[in-house]
Protein backbone atom coordinates (compact mmCIF):
# COMPACT_ATOMS: atom_id res chain seq x y z
CA UNK A 1 0.00 0.00 0.00
CA UNK A 2 1.18 3.54 -0.63
CA UNK A 3 0.94 6.63 1.51
CA UNK A 4 -1.59 9.07 0.11
CA UNK A 5 0.27 12.34 0.58
CA UNK A 6 -0.56 15.47 -1.43
CA UNK A 7 1.81 14.73 -4.37
CA UNK A 8 0.43 11.17 -4.70
CA UNK A 9 -3.12 12.50 -4.44
CA UNK A 10 -2.43 14.88 -7.33
CA UNK A 11 -1.04 12.01 -9.41
CA UNK A 12 -4.16 9.91 -8.72
CA UNK A 13 -6.34 12.93 -9.50
CA UNK A 14 -4.60 13.35 -12.87
CA UNK A 15 -5.30 9.70 -13.69
CA UNK A 16 -8.96 10.12 -12.70
CA UNK A 17 -9.26 13.26 -14.86
CA UNK A 18 -8.21 11.36 -18.01
CA UNK A 19 -11.60 9.65 -18.60
CA UNK A 20 -13.38 12.90 -17.70
CA UNK A 21 -11.30 14.68 -20.33
CA UNK A 22 -12.01 12.05 -22.99
CA UNK A 23 -15.75 12.18 -22.31
CA UNK A 24 -15.68 15.99 -22.46
CA UNK A 25 -13.70 15.93 -25.71
CA UNK A 26 -15.99 13.43 -27.40
CA UNK A 27 -19.27 14.91 -26.14
CA UNK A 28 -21.33 16.95 -28.54
CA UNK A 29 -22.01 20.46 -27.43
CA UNK A 30 -19.88 22.77 -29.49
CA UNK A 31 -17.79 25.54 -28.07
CA UNK A 32 -18.96 25.10 -24.46
CA UNK A 33 -17.80 21.48 -24.38
CA UNK A 34 -14.45 22.45 -25.90
CA UNK A 35 -13.94 25.03 -23.15
CA UNK A 36 -14.83 22.46 -20.46
CA UNK A 37 -12.44 19.91 -22.01
CA UNK A 38 -9.68 22.55 -22.20
CA UNK A 39 -10.23 23.41 -18.52
CA UNK A 40 -10.06 19.73 -17.50
CA UNK A 41 -6.87 19.30 -19.54
CA UNK A 42 -5.37 22.44 -17.99
CA UNK A 43 -6.23 21.26 -14.47
CA UNK A 44 -4.69 17.84 -15.13
CA UNK A 45 -1.57 19.49 -16.58
CA UNK A 46 -1.21 21.75 -13.54
CA UNK A 47 -1.30 18.69 -11.27
CA UNK A 48 1.63 17.33 -13.30
CA UNK A 49 3.76 20.39 -12.59
CA UNK A 50 2.63 20.64 -8.99
CA UNK A 51 3.00 17.05 -7.77
CA UNK A 52 6.71 16.78 -8.56
CA UNK A 53 7.46 20.18 -7.05
CA UNK A 54 5.56 19.34 -3.85
CA UNK A 55 7.17 15.91 -3.55
CA UNK A 56 10.66 17.39 -3.78
CA UNK A 57 10.05 20.48 -1.64
CA UNK A 58 8.30 18.53 1.13
CA UNK A 59 10.59 15.49 0.93
CA UNK A 60 7.56 13.35 0.08
CA UNK A 61 9.03 11.48 -2.87
CA UNK A 62 7.74 7.92 -2.94
CA UNK A 63 8.05 4.75 -4.97
CA UNK A 64 4.41 5.15 -5.96
CA UNK A 65 5.02 8.68 -7.22
CA UNK A 66 8.16 7.72 -9.12
CA UNK A 67 6.26 4.94 -10.87
CA UNK A 68 2.83 6.49 -11.36
CA UNK A 69 3.70 10.11 -12.15
CA UNK A 70 5.15 9.30 -15.60
CA UNK A 71 2.31 6.82 -16.21
CA UNK A 72 -0.25 9.52 -15.41
CA UNK A 73 1.53 11.98 -17.71
CA UNK A 74 1.55 9.52 -20.60
CA UNK A 75 -2.10 8.60 -20.05
CA UNK A 76 -3.09 12.26 -20.20
CA UNK A 77 -1.13 13.05 -23.37
CA UNK A 78 -1.96 9.82 -25.22
CA UNK A 79 -5.67 9.84 -24.35
CA UNK A 80 -5.94 13.49 -25.40
CA UNK A 81 -4.19 12.86 -28.71
CA UNK A 82 -6.27 9.79 -29.53
CA UNK A 83 -9.48 11.69 -28.81
CA UNK A 84 -8.26 14.57 -30.99
CA UNK A 85 -7.46 12.10 -33.79
CA UNK A 86 -10.99 10.69 -33.58
CA UNK A 87 -12.35 14.24 -33.84
CA UNK A 88 -10.17 14.93 -36.89
CA UNK A 89 -8.30 17.74 -35.14
CA UNK A 90 -4.89 16.10 -35.43
CA UNK A 91 -3.48 13.62 -37.94
CA UNK A 92 -3.15 10.01 -36.83
CA UNK A 93 0.56 9.92 -37.75
CA UNK A 94 1.22 12.73 -35.25
CA UNK A 95 -0.34 10.72 -32.45
CA UNK A 96 1.48 7.56 -33.51
CA UNK A 97 4.90 9.25 -33.47
CA UNK A 98 4.26 10.60 -29.99
CA UNK A 99 2.77 7.32 -28.68
CA UNK A 100 5.72 5.35 -30.12
CA UNK A 101 8.23 7.71 -28.48
CA UNK A 102 6.49 7.51 -25.12
CA UNK A 103 6.26 3.72 -25.29
CA UNK A 104 9.93 3.35 -26.30
CA UNK A 105 11.13 5.67 -23.53
CA UNK A 106 8.98 3.88 -20.93
CA UNK A 107 10.37 0.48 -21.93
CA UNK A 108 13.92 1.88 -21.95
CA UNK A 109 13.40 3.48 -18.54
CA UNK A 110 12.23 0.15 -17.11
CA UNK A 111 15.22 -1.66 -18.67
CA UNK A 112 17.61 0.93 -17.27
CA UNK A 113 16.01 0.69 -13.85
CA UNK A 114 16.51 -3.10 -13.91
CA UNK A 115 20.23 -2.32 -14.39
CA UNK A 116 20.12 -0.02 -11.37
CA UNK A 117 20.21 3.15 -13.46
CA UNK A 118 17.62 5.87 -12.86
CA UNK A 119 17.35 8.38 -15.67
CA UNK A 120 16.01 11.70 -14.50
CA UNK A 121 14.09 14.04 -16.76
CA UNK A 122 16.40 16.45 -18.56
CA UNK A 123 15.95 19.77 -20.32
CA UNK A 124 14.66 18.22 -23.56
CA UNK A 125 12.11 16.15 -21.66
CA UNK A 126 10.79 19.23 -19.88
CA UNK A 127 10.59 21.20 -23.15
CA UNK A 128 8.82 18.25 -24.79
CA UNK A 129 6.22 18.14 -22.04
CA UNK A 130 5.63 21.89 -22.14
CA UNK A 131 5.26 21.96 -25.94
CA UNK A 132 2.91 18.96 -25.88
CA UNK A 133 0.73 20.49 -23.15
CA UNK A 134 0.48 23.89 -24.86
CA UNK A 135 -0.20 22.37 -28.29
CA UNK A 136 -2.83 19.91 -27.08
CA UNK A 137 -4.51 22.62 -25.02
CA UNK A 138 -4.75 24.84 -28.12
CA UNK A 139 -6.01 21.95 -30.27
CA UNK A 140 -8.77 21.36 -27.73
CA UNK A 141 -9.66 25.01 -27.30
CA UNK A 142 -9.46 26.36 -30.86
CA UNK A 143 -11.54 24.68 -33.55
CA UNK A 144 -10.78 24.90 -36.39
CA UNK A 145 -7.10 25.35 -35.62
CA UNK A 146 -5.37 28.32 -37.26
CA UNK A 147 -2.18 27.88 -39.26
CA UNK A 148 0.07 28.86 -36.36
CA UNK A 149 -1.40 26.03 -34.24
CA UNK A 150 -0.87 23.60 -37.14
CA UNK A 151 2.78 24.74 -37.26
CA UNK A 152 3.00 24.19 -33.51
CA UNK A 153 1.86 20.58 -34.06
CA UNK A 154 4.92 20.03 -36.28
CA UNK A 155 7.11 21.67 -33.63
CA UNK A 156 5.58 19.31 -31.04
CA UNK A 157 6.45 16.28 -33.18
CA UNK A 158 10.01 17.53 -33.81
CA UNK A 159 10.66 18.27 -30.12
CA UNK A 160 9.17 14.90 -29.15
CA UNK A 161 11.49 13.04 -31.56
CA UNK A 162 14.55 15.08 -30.56
CA UNK A 163 13.86 14.50 -26.86
CA UNK A 164 13.53 10.77 -27.51
CA UNK A 165 16.85 10.64 -29.34
CA UNK A 166 18.49 12.67 -26.58
CA UNK A 167 16.99 10.32 -23.98
CA UNK A 168 18.42 7.22 -25.65
CA UNK A 169 21.90 8.74 -26.00
CA UNK A 170 21.80 9.81 -22.35
CA UNK A 171 20.62 6.38 -21.27
CA UNK A 172 23.42 4.72 -23.22
CA UNK A 173 26.00 6.96 -21.53
CA UNK A 174 24.56 6.31 -18.05
CA UNK A 175 24.51 2.54 -18.64
CA UNK A 176 28.18 2.63 -19.70
CA UNK A 177 29.06 4.64 -16.58
CA UNK A 178 27.18 2.14 -14.41
CA UNK A 179 29.09 -0.73 -16.05
CA UNK A 180 32.39 1.03 -15.44
CA UNK A 181 31.52 1.52 -11.76
CA UNK A 182 30.66 -2.16 -11.44
CA UNK A 183 33.89 -3.03 -13.25
CA UNK A 184 32.33 -5.60 -15.50
CA UNK A 185 31.76 -5.36 -19.24
CA UNK A 186 28.21 -5.59 -20.44
CA UNK A 187 27.42 -8.69 -22.45
CA UNK A 188 26.71 -7.67 -26.00
CA UNK A 189 23.96 -9.38 -27.93
CA UNK A 190 24.71 -10.62 -31.41
CA UNK A 191 22.46 -9.79 -34.35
Amino acid sequence: MFKLNLPNFLTVLRILLVPVLVVALLAEGGRTVDIIAACVFALASVTDALDGYLARSRSQESSFGKLMDPVADKLLIIASLLALVSLGRVAAWVAMVIVAREFAVTVARLAARSEGVVIAANWWGKVKTAVQVVTIFLLILIEPSPTWVDVLVYVMVAVTVISGIDYFFGMRRLLREAEARRGQPRERSRP
